[in-house]
């Protein structure tokens, strides 16, 4: 009886500490100094990689600004910044920009993904063609759709044939911001359609039994099981993505040079121009640093509007 009142016992400690969160748990004085040297080149890597250049380009962002001038000016370079009318043009520009581009992405991955994880004929081919363009630089990418965009091109050919007239899909105030967005979500859509694929295949298919035992159709069972479920991977992609289109460049700088008129003129296009156009070096990492925090408000408020499930 002693014997098998100590087993119990043991196995309801341990069985408890495999229940507690992975957080909660202690590490041992060896255990903490294994780790330590496991995770030493990662942490040296975000040390040399992101701390030093933030706190490099933080300084720089505090002296004076253009030829001849030196010495520390504080947050002077900010407020010119934030007076300047081309730059808060291209933030207003770089938010429209995040708030058409996101939602249509993560929707097409979505039905992408959920396509794509059925039984269907060549399903491994569809994957590999909806994911190819993720494979493709931008640059690459951006001088095709060029191409495909031009007056005599591919797309104007194709509307001609259906009686549209031609498009200046590049040229136009109120068609270029949407033309990037269509080069930019042809490249991203199969690359976060592979992580909610991911996450699709996580799902237990026991869920998906027991809704249809309670008659659920495809729709409720989307719904109520798969968009539950699928919380964290969204989460995740919602948060890449916008952090992603925050930073795109390379499409706008090959095809409008944020024209006609500032209608692409995206915030990453904005702050290249400052420092390699104008010389204003100052300025661009002072727009460098207050694009980090629009960033970071902009991904703290999704993580607190959607929440992750532990």
């Amino acid at each position: 009886m002693p014997k098998l009142a100590a087993r119990t016992s043991a196995t309801t400690r341990s069985g408890s500490a495999a229940t507690r969160p992975g957080w909660l748990k202690r590490l041992t004085g060896r255990e903490s100094y294994v780790a330590f040297w496991f995770l030493l080149p990662a942490l040296a890597m975000l040390v040399l990689l992101r701390l030093w250049p933030l706190g490099g380009a933080i300084a720089t962002s505090t002296q004076a600004s253009g030829f001849g001038k030196t010495g520390f000016v504080g947050i002077d370079n900010y407020v010119r910044i934030l007076q300047d009318a081309t730059f808060l043009n291209a933030l207003k520009v770089t938010l429209l920009f995040t708030v058409l581009v996101n939602p249509f992405q993560i929707v097409l991955a979505l039905l992408f993904a959920v396509l794509l994880v059925q039984k269907i004929p060549a399903v491994g081919l569809w994957r590999s063609i909806i994911f190819l363009p993720a494979a493709v630089p931008q640059s690459v990418s951006a001088v095709i759709w060029g191409i495909v965009f031009r007056p005599d091109g591919p797309m104007n050919g194709a509307l001609k044939v259906l009686g549209i007239p031609q498009q200046p899909f590049l040229t136009s105030p109120s068609q270029a911001l949407l033309s990037i967005i269509v080069i930019v979500s042809w490249v991203g859509v199969g690359f976060w359609m592979m992580f909610l694929i991911a996450g699709l295949k996580d799902i237990p298919a026991e869920l998906y039994e027991a809704a249809e035992v309670d008659g659920a159709g495809s729709l409720r069972k989307f719904f109520s099981v798969t968009i539950p479920q699928l919380r964290r991977p969204l989460l995740f992609v919602l948060v890449a993505d916008t952090v992603a289109n925050f930073l795109v460049f390379a499409p706008v700088q090959i095809l409008t040079k944020g024209g006609p008129t500032g209608s692409t003129d995206l915030v990453m296009v904005e702050i290249f121009n400052k420092a390699f156009t104008t010389g204003d070096l100052a300025g661009a990492t002072a727009g460098t640093v207050l694009l980090v925090l629009v960033v970071l408000a902009v991904v703290t408020a999704q993580f607190r509007l959607l929440p992750g499930r532990d």
